[in-house]
C-alpha cells in the first residue's frame, strides 16, 4: 500500500516543476533511455576488490560508492522514503528522481546496499581514480569495507557537507572531503566577484517589477540582492 504522505509530496513536487517548466532528466535513473542501458550494460565485478572506490560519472554530478564484495556497492543517496514508511522493501527500491529531490530538500538520505548495476545504472565506472591525490594515505580493505557497512543506514544528507563523496573518501581516506563541492564553491566565488552579476541581479530585479508589480517581494530583492554582491565583491 503506497504511502499518503509520500504521494501528496510527489505530486506537490510534480506540480511545482510543471510550472516551472524544470525537466531534470539527467539527476536521477528513472528515464526510458537509462533504463534500457541499464538492461543492456554488464560490469565484470572480477576486476574490483572490496574497498575499492567507485566512480560513475553523470551529466551534472559524479556519484560514489564502496565496493564490499559479492557484487555489493555501499553508497550515500538523499532519500525521503525512509522518513515516511518503514516498508523495507519499497525502500530498498532503485530511488526515483522524486524520492532523489525530496531527500535533498528534507535533507534525508540512506547509505545502502545496492549491486553495481543498480549502483551504477548503465554509466561507466572508474576505480580508486582518487588515489593519486591521497597518496599513501589508503586504508587497508578490512578497514574500508568496515567503516561502510558499520555507516549503512539513515544520515542527515548536505550537499556541502555530506554528500556522497563525503562518504567514500572517509572510509578508503580516513578524511571527509569533497572535491565536488569545493569547486562548485569556487564557482560561486567567482560569480560573486565578478561585478557583472550585480548588474544582471538588477536588471532581472527592475523586470520583474515591471510585470509583477511594485511589492515587497519584488522590489527588496531587487535591492538587496545586488547589495550583497557587491559588498561581498
Amino acid at each position: 500500500m503506497k504511502n499518503p504522505m509520500y504521494e501528496i509530496a510527489s505530486l506537490l513536487l510534480e506540480k511545482f516543476l510543471l510550472l516551472a517548466n524544470f525537466k531534470l532528466l539527467s539527476m536521477g535513473p528513472n528515464t526510458e533511455e537509462e533504463e534500457k542501458k541499464k538492461q543492456n550494460c554488464y560490469y565484470d565485478t572480477t576486476y574490483f576488490k572490496p574497498g575499492d572506490l567507485l566512480e560513475v560519472p553523470r551529466t551534472l554530478f559524479i556519484h560514489f560508492g564502496i565496493y564490499l564484495g559479492n557484487n555489493q556497492v555501499a553508497h550515500l543517496m538523499p532519500d525521503i522514503l525512509p522518513a515516511l514508511t518503514n516498508d523495507q522493501k519499497q525502500i530498498q527500491k532503485v530511488v526515483t528522481n522524486k524520492r532523489l529531490i525530496l531527500g535533498v530538500i528534507a535533507k534525508m538520505a540512506r547509505i545502502r546496499v545496492d549491486t553495481v548495476e543498480d549502483f551504477a545504472y548503465g554509466g561507466s565506472i572508474l576505480v580508486n581514480h582518487m588515489d593519486t591525490l591521497f597518496k599513501n594515505k589508503v586504508l587497508t580493505e578490512e578497514e574500508v569495507v568496515r567503516r561502510a557497512e558499520k555507516l549503512v543506514g539513515a544520515t542527515e544528507y548536505s550537499l556541502l557537507w555530506n554528500n556522497c563523496e563525503h562518504f567514500v573518501t572517509f572510509c578508503r581516506y580516513g578524511s571527509s572531503v569533497s572535491f565536488q563541492t569545493d569547486k562548485f564553491c569556487e564557482m560561486v566565488k567567482m560569480i560573486i566577484r565578478d561585478q557583472r552579476s550585480v548588474l544582471a541581479s538588477a536588471l532581472l530585479g527592475m523586470v520583474s517589477i515591471l510585470y509583477l508589480g511594485l511589492a515587497p517581494s519584488t522590489t527588496l530583492p531587487t535591492i538587496l540582492i545586488p547589495f550583497i554582491l557587491w559588498m561581498a565583491g
